[in-house]
């Protein structure tokens, strides 16, 4: 070494920390040796890394800049002073004839080495696009760091008067080092993009900025200035995007996958289907879909976990590196955090020994701001990179589950319902993301423990084993109430699910939960759900208490007996401040660690049972698309041999299927109703199991679905679908689909948004925006389940020769139509008649009627059910088609057979007699009506109708927050805060008196009292006695507020819900008609857990922080005085930061909660489109739509999480100048404090850091939570309907007639819109029927509404039986009448429930409905009978049986009053023929009011009320009105072809 450093010393440590020199000095040699290779051993040390990855990455050059030249000649300036420098010690070295391996000539030689690397790196970087470089940056800091020590011992030493030249050199080359430095906190300019929404800044700033989070400052003073918008925003980093993240996940998914498949392989676990399936006896009057809990029962059964693959292993593979890589800053920082107790060590140390030089009490000041400084960069690295990984995740999780729900196959849909699919996107999706940002806790903590514990040991000797025996019987204890506290989350997650369930569902059928009065039976369901979930969530909180207190009481236990057994076993029994103080810090270390770890493992229980769950609903099964094969051939479809079911275990549904259809035919199914139509399509599309066969599909389909999915968005979005807009084809298919007459009423035409389900739209309308989809998307193959059946025959004749027919749009493609319209069977190609799932016919029309097969017996039996339904409303082309094909039946049928042709043909001639004008079409009455919510557009100018999100703005008010203390208990907060202030109080207390034991005179006195004296035992026995009464009174002030805080928050859960809940069902119609379903969802969903969970956890946590900051300036205040005086200008920068990020932090988080809504209203819409999306092969659109939302709302979240870093940087900055400024005045004041005030003065100090950026961390996070509250609060003080009771209550019979007036009313549908009725004075009288007609927008669904009081008056009112219904309760109104609704609604229970959710009928009176409803058989034939569970919104009945399980409804019920609200528009044929035909038998002494579809339902009624605008037009007979030609109704019916020209 002395060869190496030329003969000088290498490392003097009296020179550099003797205490007898001024200064620390360092040798020349060590100067030159050890000071430069820390920049440049930085440089080539990371060398290996970095040149690989400049070089592997695209090359995409940034100009040659003014500052990236200022760098290449800086660094070459350096060159050649580092080159003129080896050359004049070379010429030294070489005149002394010295060895060149001298620190003297080699420091600089790796000098200059390394210089050549920084000019490489910067061109590197400019070729690259590198607008920043963090490896360059590092070496500048190092370097100028180092070149201090050379620079201050110049100065000091005069070296401008010794070695001029060298001195110039050298401050040449640090100005040069210092200018290198500034450049380098400067990133580069890049073009400014065009894209419509800025980019991330964090791609644009420097090194600097993005460590220190200044590129975020910009972000905070806009949301300073002014609330922020959703144009402040900025996009998320490409890496952190849905595209580029889903795309990793599905990799590895599929590499795991494709494992789990290898494994399977080796195992002989086929199982022969066939022979558990039973053939026969299956058709479509079986339910669909098994029910969920059986299916689920057998499935449990074979289920094994090594038959799935594994999600928690998929995360790992996608993200286990990136998160590996960020929890390596934790590292640093845990290794960082016990610095701090050897640091106070020596501050102990130096205050204790006055001979020591001052400047190494300075030294160790700074050394504590440094160490902190670093601790802040290392730690808010770990977070910004650990939660943007968590960011990722929910991404990826979102998307996965998003495409799972397009793959998941019939059966999988009921084990997995809508409201339980959107609970793992919201809950459990946030539950996953949560604990990948804290990760790291699960190996940080127990490796805090590990050093708190190891270095105890060297600082109290074997009495930390004392210590740890209490710690190590906390562990099993925390064991047993783990494994309690994850089988409740399991349970209520399970509850969860099942109440987000209901809740969609009633939302989904809120407005017939209101028309029959049901809405508060179905929240009373919801509620006991609510008192189910709260009792295991209580149970878990109080686990969870015990499970904090534990963790809590433990540190203080752990240092009572340290320090108990210490004073025992040391031989001299004394106890003084270094070692008291060194293991008080290390025991905040360790009570730090213990407490984060209950918050680690809840969240780590949450997560994996949210795994579990997203891993179960992954795993479940996924349609067989290879059911269906698409190879080239020369028919379109062909299914040979097939056998289809929907449930295996149920059986086939059709069976030995063999068809061929044509390329270009245009091809009928038809059979009666359950025989199996629909289900061929759905074979044909994939969407059922196939048992045998094959089906090949070739060309692209589009599906027309028998319900009509409708998406939220205006007319022609749903028409174009995607594809781009070509005007000329567009209005060709709006014209042939018949709608350009809806369009030209609408004043927003075509731009006319759609609510939800098309709830503004009528069954007719819905089913035609359906069929010009279909058309506009340009198939091959058409595949249209019975879309003429909602249409009246005008328009469905007209469809059919404009679009279906072989002269219409489609005449080229191929088309497979269902239909019950026998009128259209002339013109196809070829008919297939369906029958109990068989085909039993096919041909052509002439030939299947050449004989007397199933079809003619099909058409039969169809025109005598038609007949003894119809009025004669029918075109003379259709009653010359049908009598073509009477005659043509009689031909060929026996005598039998003979007498139905007969019968038919005598109704027929009936028909002609009642009815000799009614010649012609029927119409769909003004091609159908908008219902209430186009009536409310008809007049304003507004194509909006989804209003946007109410959002907040500015501070959360008083109110809020008071509402949540009202909730909690006013009495209760109180005594919450006072009880946590008790508990800090004395842990403070005993901090001193810790401080008052280690400085009593008489115990550090050992000339006094001597090491064994009783004076000394018992004097240490009473602070002992003392120190352990402060941790018993600590124990109980704990365990009290836990108690208090757990049941009540609990408490105000439950009432805020309650409430809510209470309020929403109350609501008014337009609320539900203008609001999202998922936005209501997003609110029971993701701000009730807020509200259950986050929010106590966060008010807990500030209550902790805010007690745990003012008890550290207390104690430092007391124990220096001096630090009083920076009380103010700490408080000012406090309170500045705290401003500027709060008001951003709030207005981000109701940001983020209002983008959340739109991800949970594509998810519904598109699991109820499901079929559709898949027929279209659109799967990629929509998934794309989610994911474009999802980065919508995460970009709110980012920002968020990267505000918060810049905040907490800042403040843990602030935090360290508190340390540094205590330390420092501990050393000015050492004379005058004792050593054991430094130790409790500094070991405080040294938790500001933590302590004050969490307490502003939780104060905003409390404040973002809350808003929580403020949404709950929001639709709690929506407005609400006329109470459900009134102190006055109608007769029990009443209304007894049925009589209904209508005095002077009027009624809009909101407040601020035009009136919709306008002055109705009509009567109805008892026992009429009425029929409602008028065009679009006339006012005849807003009648209807306005009879249940939906819609309230402007003016006027209605009588019922003399009764004004105005001065009635909505129960005792609404009960009283009976209304059956167009589309049937039925929900998740038993079908008795359905029926009879009041239970106010016996079983008798149920059967009896049922039988009226021609379901008797049906549900006799059921396994449970009437306690058979129906699936969510009925999918597991046809939409038949459904509308009848309607009728049943109406039947139970009975009044007086009977509401026909287009009650079939939506059905086929023969399910309308069931419907007439009940209504007519069991309502004939009842008022009836129809709302006409088609015509044949009110031609026959009493009177005809015709609307127009709101006001009264018509009121008459049908044939007075028909006879005069001057009528409105006659100019309809004329309009329609109903009476001749």
């Amino acid at each position: 070494m002395d060869k190496f450093c030329g003969g000088e010393e290498f490392w003097n440590t009296n020179l550099t920390w003797g205490d007898d020199t001024t200064y620390p000095e360092f040798t020349k040699c060590f100067q030159n040796s050890v000071l430069i290779w820390i920049a440049s051993g930085w440089l080539w040390l990371s060398f290996p890394i970095y040149l690989p990855y400049l070089l592997t990455r695209k090359s995409r050059r940034l100009p040659l800049s003014k500052k990236i030249v200022t760098k290449q000649c800086l660094a070459a300036f350096q060159l050649i002073i580092i080159i003129t420098e080896l050359t004049y010690g070379s010429m030294v070295l070489k005149q002394n004839d010295k060895s060149f391996l001298q620190a003297y000539f080699i420091g600089p030689a790796i000098e200059g080495a390394t210089i050549i690397l920084v000019i490489i790196y910067i061109e590197l970087e400019r070729r690259k696009r590198f607008v920043t470089s963090g490896v360059l940056f590092m070496y500048w800091l190092l370097a100028n760091i180092t070149y201090i020590i050379p620079f201050y011992r110049n100065i000091i030493h005069k070296g401008y008067k010794e070695t001029t030249a060298y001195f110039v050199l050298f401050n040449a080359y640090y100005v040069f080092s210092l200018t290198q430095l500034v450049l380098s906190c400067i990133a580069e300019t890049l073009p400014v993009s065009s894209e419509e929404k800025k980019s991330c800044p964090e791609l644009r700033v420097s090194f600097l900025s993005r460590i220190t989070f200044h590129w975020m400052q910009s972000l905070i003073l806009t949301g300073y200035k002014n609330p922020l918008t959703e144009a402040d925003l900025f996009t998320l980093n490409p890496v952190d995007q849905s595209g580029n993240v889903v795309r990793r996940f599905e990799e590895n998914w599929k590499k795991q996958e494709a494992e789990l498949q290898r494994k399977l392989a080796k195992r002989d676990t086929s199982v022969n289907l066939a022979g558990r399936i039973q053939d026969g006896g299956i058709s479509e009057s079986t339910p669909l879909l098994v029910l969920r809990r059986e299916s689920s029962t057998k499935k449990n059964s074979t289920s094994d976990p090594k038959n799935k693959i594994s999600l928690l292993r998929v995360l790992c593979c996608t993200f286990g590196c990136d998160i590996l890589l960020s929890n390596i800053w934790k590292l640093f920082y845990d290794l960082l955090v016990f610095v701090n107790p050897f640091l106070l060590k020596f501050l102990i140390d130096f205050a204790q020994d006055y001979s020591k030089p001052v400047w190494k009490g300075y030294i160790y000041s700074i050394a504590f701001f440094v160490v902190i400084t670093i601790q802040s960069f290392t730690f808010h690295a770990l977070l910004h990179q650990s939660l943007t990984i968590g960011i990722r995740v929910r991404a990826a999780l979102i998307s996965t589950i998003l495409k799972k729900s397009f793959r998941m196959s019939t059966q999988s849909r009921t084990e997995s319902t809508v409201g339980e699919i959107a609970n793992m996107m919201s809950v459990d999706a946030e539950h996953i993301k949560e604990i990948t940002g804290f990760i790291w806790g699960l190996w940080s903590g127990p490796l805090q423990i590990v050093l708190s514990v190891v270095f105890l040991y060297f600082t109290v000797g074997n009495a930390m084993f004392a210590g740890l025996v209490i710690m190590i019987l906390v562990f099993p204890v925390n064991a047993v109430l783990l494994g309690r506290i994850k089988k409740f989350q399991t349970e209520y997650m399970e509850l969860k699910d099942e109440r987000i369930q209901l809740m969609t569902e009633i939302l989904n059928g809120i407005k017939i939960l209101k028309l029959y009065a049901w809405e508060m039976v179905f929240g009373d369901k919801v509620s006991e759900i609510r008192k189910n979930e709260l009792a295991v969530l209580l149970k878990g909180q109080i686990l969870y208490s015990i499970s904090t207190l534990s963790w809590t009481v433990a540190p203080f236990s752990v240092g009572l007996a340290t320090f108990a057994t210490y004073i025992f076993i040391e031989p001299t029994h004394r106890f003084d401040p270094q070692v008291a103080f060194v293991a008080m810090t290390l025991f905040n270390i360790l009570r730090s660690a213990l407490n984060f770890a209950p918050t680690v493992i809840i969240e780590c229980v949450k997560a994996f049972v949210s795994i579990k769950r997203m891993e179960k609903f992954l795993n479940i099964e996924d349609l067989d698309f290879t059911n269906v094969s698409h190879n080239p051939s020369d028919s379109a479809v062909t299914i040979t041999n097939g056998t289809f079911s929907w449930d295996p275990q149920l059986g086939s549904c059709l069976k030995d299927i063999d068809m061929k259809i044509s390329k270009g035919s245009l091809v009928a199914i038809v059979g009666s109703v359950g025989s199996g139509k629909s289900s061929l399509i759905s074979a044909m599309l994939g969407e059922m199991n196939k048992t045998t066969g094959t089906v090949n599909v070739d060309g692209t389909t589009a599906y027309v679905s028998q319900q009509a999915w409708i998406q939220n968005a205006t007319i022609k979005d749903n028409i174009i679908f995607g594809q781009p807009i070509v005007t000329k084809t567009y209005k060709e298919i709006v014209e042939a689909c018949a709608l350009q007459s809806d369009l030209d009423i609408l004043t927003a035409g075509d731009m006319t948004e759609i609510g939800e389900k098309g709830i503004n739209l009528s069954g007719g309308q819905k089913q035609r925006v359906s069929l010009a989809r279909a058309v506009y998307y340009d198939s091959d193959i058409y595949l249209l389940d019975d879309p003429l059946s909602a249409v009246d025959s005008h328009v469905g004749k007209h469809i059919f020769d404009k679009v279906i027919g072989n002269d219409g749009l489609l005449k080229n493609k191929t088309r497979i139509l269902v239909t019950h319209g026998i009128h259209w069977l002339p013109s196809v190609d070829l008919i297939f008649v369906v029958n109990d799932g068989k085909i039993s016919e096919s041909g052509s029309y002439e030939k299947l009627l050449s004989h007397d097969g199933a079809f003619a017996k099909f058409l039969q039996i169809y025109l005598i059910e038609q007949e003894d339904s119809d009025n004669g409303e029918e075109d003379e082309e259709e009653q010359e088609i049908k009598k073509q094909i009477l005659q043509r039946l009689a031909s060929i049928q026996s005598d039998s057979d003979t007498e139905l042709a007969e019968k038919y043909l005598l109704i027929r001639s009936r028909s002609h007699k009642g009815s000799e004008s009614d010649k012609g079409h029927h119409t769909e009455m003004s091609r159908t009506y908008n219902r209430e919510m186009l009536e409310k557009e008809e007049k304003p100018v507004k194509s909006k109708l989804i209003e946007e999100e109410e959002l907040e703005v500015g501070n959360v008010k008083l109110s809020v927050y008071m509402s949540y203390a009202k909730a909690v208990g006013c009495k209760s907060s109180f005594m919450i805060v006072l009880l946590f202030g008790l508990y800090q109080a004395f842990s403070m207390w005993s901090s001193i008196w810790l401080t008052d034991w280690t400085s009593d005179p008489d115990l550090q006195n050992l000339t006094k009292w001597p090491a064994n004296s009783t004076e000394r035992r018992h004097k240490n026995d009473y602070y002992l006695g003392i120190y352990g009464s402060f941790g018993i009174v600590q124990a109980i002030m704990v365990t009290g507020y836990a108690i208090v805080q757990t049941v009540r928050c609990v408490r105000a859960a439950k009432i805020l819900h309650k409430n809510m809940l209470k309020n929403v069902l109350r609501g008014p119609m337009w609320f539900f008609d203008t609001t999202p379903v998922g936005r209501i969802v997003n609110r029971f969903s993701q701000d009730v857990e807020s509200v259950d969970n986050k929010l106590p956890y966060i008010f807990l946590e500030l209550l902790y922080s805010l007690f745990n900051v003012l008890a550290i300036f207390i104690i430092i205040a007391y124990s220096t005085p001096i630090f009083l005086s920076l009380i103010v200008p700490i408080g000012f920068f406090y309170t500045l930061l705290q401003r500027f990020y709060i008001v951003t932090s709030r207005q981000l988080k109701r940001l983020e909660s209002k983008t959340r809504s739109p991800i949970y209203n594509n998810l519904g819409e598109s699991l109820m489109g499901a079929s559709v999306i898949r027929a279209f092969k659109v799967q990629d659109r929509f998934i794309y739509e989610s994911e474009k939302r999802v980065d919508s709302n995460q970009e709110y979240n980012f920002a968020s999480n990267t505000a918060n870093r810049w905040l907490g940087f800042r403040l843990e900055v602030m935090g360290a100048f508190i340390v540094l400024v205590a330390s420092l005045f501990s050393v000015i004041e050492r004379n005058n404090i004792n050593s054991a005030i430094v130790g409790l003065s500094v070991s405080y100090a040294l938790q500001i850091t933590g302590n004050l950026n969490w307490l502003v961390r939780m104060i905003s996070d409390f404040e973002t939570s809350i808003i929580s509250v403020e949404r709950i609060g929001q639709y709690t003080a929506n407005p609400t309907e006329a109470v459900l009771h009134t102190d006055y209550s109608p007769s029990k019979v009443w209304p007894a007639n049925g009589k209904i007036e209508l005095k002077s009313y009027s009624t809009r549908y909101r407040e601020g819109l035009n009136l919709v009725l306008n002055n109705i004075n009509v009567t109805f009288y008892p026992g009429e029927k009425i029929g409602i007609v008028g065009r679009t927008g006339a006012g005849k669904s807003s009648l209807t509404l306005s009879l249940f009081r939906l819609l309230e008056p402007s003016s006027g009112r209605i009588l019922v039986d003399d009764e004004d219904i105005s001065h009635l309760g909505l129960y005792d109104l609404r009960s009283r009448l009976t209304i059956l609704p167009q589309e049937p609604v039925l929900f998740s229970g038993s079908l008795r429930m359905n029926l009879d959710p009041l239970e106010n009928y016996s079983d008798a009176d149920i059967w009896t409905a049922l039988e009226h409803a021609h379901l008797k058989s049906f549900v006799d034939g059921l396994p449970t009978k009437l306690e058979y569970e129906v699936g969510e919104g009925g999918q597991n009945l046809s939409v038949g049986q459904r509308q009848l399980m309607c009728l049943a409804r109406s039947l139970l019920r009975k009044s007086k009053i009977l509401v026909l609200d287009e009650a079939t528009a939506a059905v086929d044929l023969e399910t309308d023929a069931l419907i007439q035909k009940t209504i007519n038998d069991e309502f004939t002494d009842c008022t009836v009011l129809t709302i006409a579809h088609r015509l044949k339902t009110v031609l026959d009624y009493d009177r005809i009320l015709v609307l127009n605008e709101g006001v009264v037009q018509e009121f008459d007979p049908p044939q007075l009105l028909l006879n005069d030609t001057t009528s409105a109704f006659y100019a309809m019916a004329k309009d329609a072809g109903l009476v001749g020209l």
